[in-house]
């Protein structure tokens, strides 16, 4: 089964960290992700921009409209995804409750819906 863990962080905390440690949280995040793949639990991983680069995009009545920002100002916004395949949501919280970056935000783990 597929699940989507989406990290969230405060963008701030960055400037808050002691020297070195971001580099360190994305070398993790990368070995994480290798480790993943070895299990065969990794699917994509991606980090985002910051939300100030974003545009929400609507159609409505055939009109699009694009504006500033993402859809909802969110304490921690979304920083970035891993979709991971894995046995049920038990074992997608331990996968998530693993990712490097929950230890500065936190990772909503759902699952993707099939159709």
């Amino acid at each position: 089964m597929r699940f989507l863990c989406l990290v969230h962080f405060d963008p701030a905390i960055i400037d808050t960290l002691p020297p070195g440690e971001w580099a360190q949280l994305g070398q993790a995040s990368a070995a994480y992700d290798l480790d993943l793949q070895r299990r065969g639990k990794f699917i994509a991983a991606e980090a985002l921009l910051s939300p100030d680069t974003a545009k929400t995009v609507q159609l409505r009545n055939g009109a699009v409209s694009a504006v500033d920002g993402p859809v909802a100002a969110l304490a921690e916004p979304v920083a970035g995804f891993i979709l991971i395949d894995a046995a049920d949501m038990a074992e997608a919280i331990e996968i998530g409750a693993h990712i490097p970056l929950a230890r500065i935000g936190s990772v909503e783990v759902r699952p993707v819906m099939s159709f």
